[in-house]
């Protein structure tokens, strides 16, 4: 059966050779790429899904399979959004084919041909894909598992090596990769504070009351237990109240931060607010946490009493510490 597949893949990449040279120049596909993408999630196929383990490095190909080349894989990507097909795979009357999430924006026509697509599926394809065993795609990251074409997707979504997006808070930045890269360019493109302490005495101050309800602070950075931890501070709105919340992530997973516990603290005139957490990984976006209260929330009327009272000045001082639990 095994050469079945082979034969089969064989046609397929001379189907697709030309397919290749019809496309090619051909603005159709360009039109539909700049449309907003359908996301379809991988199969959920209990036979194939049911005994891959996530993240264990143990699933590298030790059973006999197909040779995965590039033009094997070209025959698994939708021509319409590049991205990997998985069932159903349709495919029209001369045997092109792409992924049902773009069925529904070629309104039933082959963006190569242009012959109606129908209900036709390509099953010996999607059996082709089920015989196939791939990297990670965060192999560079340092995942060195392959998994079943099916898996692969799943395992990607959970992936420990897969990069993590930038934590900084003050604009939408789309940079992402490993903590050691994160760290360097959140201290030479954000210009973030950087400390090596686990203790901290900060203070906030907005002079202008027109800037006190929307104040947001620069990211500070804690580098303590040969960690990293992010500080946040910022206002937003709890319902109708305008209110501060202050709250610290961790530079890596969840199930790492959680061996981290911290504290805040924040006062005047003979009255303390303290917290106390554990530190969300920066896999949660940081509106995510804020949008959840997990931190020290101080509601703006006390925050400008501790400041002195006069509603003019925001002056705060927050303190805090970081500590490792045994």
């Amino acid at each position: 059966m095994l050469t079945d597949f082979v034969l089969l893949s064989l046609c397929f990449q001379f189907r697709l050779c030309i397919d290749t040279s019809m496309a090619s120049g051909n603005t159709f596909f360009d039109d539909l790429r700049s449309k907003p993408e359908v996301i379809i999630d991988p199969p959920e196929n209990e036979d194939i899904l049911d005994g891959e383990l996530v993240n264990d490095p143990t699933q590298l190909a030790t059973k006999p399979n197909l040779v995965v080349s590039s033009s094997v894989r070209q025959l698994l990507e939708c021509p319409v959004c590049l991205n990997a097909i998985y069932p159903p795979i349709h495919q029209c009357s001369n045997g092109h084919t792409l992924c049902s999430g773009c069925k529904p924006r070629v309104h039933n026509r082959c963006p190569t041909c242009r012959h109606e697509l129908g209900n036709i599926r390509c099953l010996a394809l999607e059996k082709v894909a089920a015989s196939l065993e791939l990297p990670c795609k965060y192999q560079s990251y340092g995942c060195v598992g392959i998994y079943p074409y099916y898996s692969k997707l799943k395992h990607e979504l959970h992936c420990l090596y897969r990069p993590y997006s930038c934590p900084y808070a003050g604009s939408e930045c789309t940079v992402v990769g490993d903590i050691p890269f994160l760290v360097a360019h959140l201290k030479d493109d954000h210009k973030v504070d950087m400390h090596s302490d686990s203790t901290f005495n900060h203070r906030y101050v907005k002079s202008n009351p027109h800037e006190v309800e929307n104040a947001t602070w620069m990211l500070t950075v804690f580098s303590c237990y040969g960690q990293y931890f992010c500080l946040h501070f910022e206002a937003f709105q709890l319902g109708m109240a305008p209110v501060y919340i202050a709250f610290l992530r961790f530079m890596g997973d969840d199930n790492k931060a959680k061996n981290y516990s911290y504290s805040l603290e924040v006062g005047g005139n003979g009255r303390k607010l303290i917290w106390q957490g554990v530190p969300r990984s920066i896999r949660d976006g940081h509106r995510k946490v804020r949008d959840s209260f997990d931190g020290l929330i101080i509601q703006r009327n006390m925050a400008l009493f501790f400041s002195g009272g006069d509603s003019k000045e925001l002056k705060l001082r927050v303190t805090g510490r970081i500590w490792k639990e045994r």
